[in-house]
């Protein structure tokens, strides 16, 4: 019996650690470079205790491979790695990929991979994706950065939409570790918290919800729409 015991965990540890972490990144990066390009209507809601900003709507641009502008009328606070954050990016740079386990994720099976970069370009350490394999779409990313702290990005899909582009995205931080631009703040808030070092006390949870909307893809986006203007 004790034989028969061992055969089973070695041959249950050798079953979990079989998937492989870059094949399960190709499919989902392959699925995501169906999109050449697209552009939505968004609208953008800040939840910061701090900061008091009004829920501003803008038009997102999209090219391959990495190319994005943000067209709004009004300040549009939005956070960077988020907005940018593209499968593909993750393969194309050099970088470690180890396979964890699946797990379920709001009763999606998923499959954890974690991805170091290698190098010292890049502010990011370390990335857990929770990836759905059977859609080929990743619903969850949690990194570590050097200089601002965890973030996790939260990404929401429509059934009926063939794209694997996402209905919402929710960016969650830590603001002590955040550059948050705090000369936004609204007058009319009742109680400002005390701040030590021009920042608020103790840590302080952010959240950043972006809905997408109006998707047209495909359909083919200049290269001029994503030249700086002077």
């Amino acid at each position: 019996m004790k034989i028969i015991f061992f055969f089973l965990l070695i041959s249950n540890q050798i079953f979990s650690q079989s998937k492989n972490p870059e094949e399960i990144l190709k499919h989902v990066a392959d699925n995501f470079n169906k999109v050449k390009d697209y552009t939505a209507e968004i609208s953008i809601k800040v939840n910061v205790e701090f900061i008091k900003v009004p829920e501003a709507k803008a038009k997102i641009f999209f090219k391959q491979p990495d190319k994005v502008h943000l067209k709004s009328d009004g300040f549009a606070m939005l956070p960077k790695n988020g907005m940018e954050f593209s499968p593909t990016s993750l393969i194309n740079t050099e970088h470690t990929a180890i396979y964890e386990n699946d797990v379920l994720l709001d009763g999606i099976k998923t499959s954890v991979v974690k991805i170091i970069p290698l190098g010292n370009q890049d502010d990011i350490i370390l990335s857990t994706l929770w990836i759905d394999q059977d859609k080929q779409l990743i619903r969850k990313v949690e990194s570590t950065t050097k200089t601002n702290g965890i973030f996790v990005i939260d990404f929401s899909y429509s059934d009926g939409f063939k794209y694997p582009l996402p209905e919402e995205i929710v960016f969650s931080f830590n603001t002590d570790k955040m550059n948050i631009p705090l000369n936004f703040n609204d007058d009319s808030t009742t109680e400002k918290p005390k701040k030590k070092n021009g920042k608020p006390d103790g840590i302080t949870k952010g959240r950043v919800i972006v809905k997408y909307s109006n998707y047209e893809v495909n359909k083919g986006i200049p290269d001029s729409v994503f030249e700086k203007k002077n």
